[in-house]
């Protein structure tokens, strides 16, 4: 299923579209079950690796992100926008990280230009639009979603609800322009929140 939408940016030219292909993330894994009071507790699950590098669940969002070569759009961005420093604080928060794919799903030249100084508020609106307070595990989202009947509506940083539901073994964003991005790394563990990679980019109101 292939999702295409336009929608109007200010102080961009023309329109920034976005093409999201549904990810078919799996499944949350089950909760272990109780270990018998004499065993040893079960070691921590392995954090999920990214593009390829691994991810230090001792380190800042900042900092693990750096590493990921499916990343770089994001990192440069979060530079851009001045929120490097925020999102190395102590959080806890929740990002729903857009790789360098998704961004190139964005109209040709749209990244250079939000990474332009002049236009430095509404990058950091689109960014901020990726950021819930509090760290929200994909249990614990897919338990919102549930007791929501089919979908949780989360309140980003940048102020304006972002949309969760389940569609089959995936979930989903759907943003307040109707544009849908997909979990593809669910609970990659950093020391200031949790990061879900997304293959869309999602955007607030921008007019």
């Amino acid at each position: 299923m292939t999702f295409i939408a336009k929608f109007p940016l200010v102080a961009l030219a023309g329109a920034l579209s976005i093409t999201a292909a549904s990810a078919q993330t799996a499944a949350p894994a089950a909760p272990a079950q109780a270990a018998p009071a004499a065993a040893a507790p079960a070691p921590a699950a392995p954090n999920p690796a990214v593009g390829g590098a691994a991810m230090d669940a001792t380190k800042t969002i900042v900092a693990n992100a750096s590493t990921a070569p499916n990343l770089t759009t994001l990192v440069a961005a979060v530079k851009a926008a001045g929120l490097a420093e925020t999102l190395s604080g102590p959080g806890p928060f929740t990002v729903f990280a857009p790789t360098n794919d998704a961004f190139s799903r964005l109209a040709p030249g749209t990244v250079d230009t939000l990474l332009k100084p002049e236009n430095k508020a509404t990058l950091v609106k689109v960014l901020t639009y990726h950021v819930v307070p509090g760290k929200i595990s994909a249990t614990d989202l897919i338990a919102k979603i549930d007791a929501g009947g089919g979908k949780t509506v989360l309140t980003t940083v940048e102020g304006e609800p972002l949309t969760a539901a389940k569609e089959g073994q995936a979930v989903s964003l759907t943003d307040v322009n109707g544009n849908k991005s997909y979990l593809e790394i669910p609970d990659v563990r950093q020391s200031n929140g949790v990061v879900h990679v997304v293959n869309g980019v999602v955007l607030p109101k921008l007019n």
